[in-house]
């Protein structure tokens, strides 16, 4: 571990002079990554402890909570949609290569854009707490790896963003994921209120929205180093390389979550009904 570290904080030194001097000295970019390293390892340590504190206590309901911090996570995510779009058209951003370079930082139009990629930075720390409100309701099952290791990567990885490439084609992932916070943050606010938890139908369709928001931004990327983007290619393959792994993860937990389980549901109420019918039921149902 200390030796991974050792190596980060080279790579970080060699990279350092590199740095975007309007955002370095930003909260929680602060010029170094051990902000952000110490509130990752915090909240790895929530993690892992969390659930073994909560073993023999009751859970927390935090319904009040749950609504407000969830709705309140759709506005934010709402007005950094709009923002982004209106401050790359400002900066009369290409669709297919949005240029980032050192020519162009000292342009105030830039500097809007990266004053919202900051906000959407700061988002990913804000979101840390949907863990911390499972641990404290007790829903241990859904503190997956996915979740985990979703929410403390992209913290660490905007952090990145932040530091050395605080616009150009960075605009259009983070548009992107905003786009789909808007509906999954408001599906967690309206479900967290009991008259409306039963009438919500569209789950399932969040986890399918996300896998289209992965493959379009994979695409977007892609053609950007394809048609020769003046961009860091370091952030481009980061990027879509994030985006492969992001799809094999969630691609897998829709499988288990909806297809297989709905296949192994199907397959009981088959059982169930072949075990209860009449004899000559179950051979035209056979049959059929």
């Amino acid at each position: 571990m200390a030796s991974f570290i050792k190596d980060l904080m080279r790579q970080y030194d060699e990279a350092h002079p590199h740095a975007d001097p309007r955002t370095r000295h930003w909260l929680l970019v602060e010029d170094s990554p051990w902000p952000v390293w110490i509130l990752t390892i915090l909240y790895l340590v929530c993690v892992f402890v969390g659930p073994r504190i909560m073993r023999d206590r009751k859970p927390f309901s935090l319904q009040y909570f749950m609504v407000v911090y969830n709705l309140g996570l759709v506005v934010l995510s709402l007005y950094m949609f709009a923002e982004l779009i209106l401050s790359a058209y400002n900066a009369s951003y290409d669709f297919q290569c949005a240029v980032y370079n050192k020519d162009s930082i000292s342009n105030p139009k830039e500097l809007r854009v990266a004053k919202v990629l900051w906000w959407y930075f700061f988002s990913k720390a804000i979101e840390l707490l949907d863990t911390v409100c499972m641990i404290a309701r007790k829903k241990f099952d859904q503190i997956t790896f996915l979740h985990v290791f979703h929410h403390a990567s992209m913290l660490n990885i905007w952090w990145w963003t932040l530091m050395f490439i605080p616009g150009g084609m960075s605009w259009f992932g983070s548009c992107m994921n905003c786009l789909v916070h808007v509906v999954m943050y408001l599906y967690y606010g309206l479900s967290a209120i009991p008259s409306l938890r039963n009438k919500l139908w569209w789950k399932r369709y969040i986890t399918r929205f996300q896998l289209l928001q992965f493959c379009v931004t994979f695409t977007h990327t892609v053609n950007s180093i394809r048609v020769g983007c003046e961009f860091p290619r370091w952030g481009q393959n980061l990027l879509a390389g994030y985006m492969v792994v992001m799809l094999i993860l969630f691609g897998n937990f829709y499988m288990q979550a909806y297809i297989k389980q709905a296949s192994r549901s199907k397959k009981l109420a088959s059982e169930a009904n072949g075990h209860h019918a009449p004899a000559r039921d179950t051979s035209r149902t056979k049959a059929e």
